[in-house]
């Protein structure tokens, strides 16, 4: 299950080029648009009505898809309200979480009382964040990945990648090379935690 980010929908060039990398590797998307989206409003839903939407999507991902490993996120916001869910009260079938910019904080207000849910979350979860991310101070991201502990997170960061994980033309790598490492490093993950 793929939620979106605060002020992109599910057909976001992003969301599209993450589906698209993931299914490459055999791993198929379920993208939903939170109440605000549908509605064509630009403030995101209050917190309970966007985990009542996730918890939605993950039942509606889990019921087309019978028998297979359940894995949920999302971008930004997505991810956020995501994982908020899943520790006010666990969704049935999810065996991992995965980040994608997880906005630790608001662009220069760095803090980590975003993440204090996180001690609840009862599955493994996968951030991946750019170093130049201005919604996660990298500091305080390592931080909170190192309290949570190796068995519980994992950190993989694209080097100078921003929180859309754009990065330089300087370093040479391009977005498709991004979207790879991110997909790759998905799979990877998902096989190990569901092996």
């Amino acid at each position: 299950m793929f939620a979106h980010g605060a002020g992109a929908g599910m057909n976001h060039p992003f969301m599209q080029s993450a589906a698209q990398a993931l299914e490459a590797r055999g791993v198929a998307t379920h993208r939903f648009e939170f109440p605000y989206m549908q509605a064509k409003k630009s403030r995101p839903d209050p917190p309970a009505i966007a985990e009542a939407a996730v918890r939605q999507a993950v039942a509606e991902a889990a019921r087309k898809t019978p028998n297979v490993p359940v894995f949920a996120g999302g971008k930004s916001f997505g991810g956020r309200m995501t994982s908020q869910a899943q520790a006010q009260q666990p969704m049935a079938g999810v065996r991992g979480l995965v980040f994608f910019g997880f906005p630790l904080h608001a662009p220069g207000k760095p803090g980590t009382s975003r993440a204090e849910h996180l001690t609840s979350v009862d599955v493994p979860m996968l951030f991946l964040q750019g170093t130049r991310d201005e919604f996660a101070q990298l500091d305080l991201l390592q931080q909170v990945v190192g309290k949570l502990g190796s068995d519980r997170a994992t950190l993989h960061l694209i080097d100078d990648g921003d929180h859309s994980f754009k990065v330089p033309k300087r370093g040479g790598k391009t977005e498709a090379d991004v979207m790879n490492e991110l997909a790759d490093t998905i799979h990877g993950w998902m096989t190990r935690t569901h092996a």
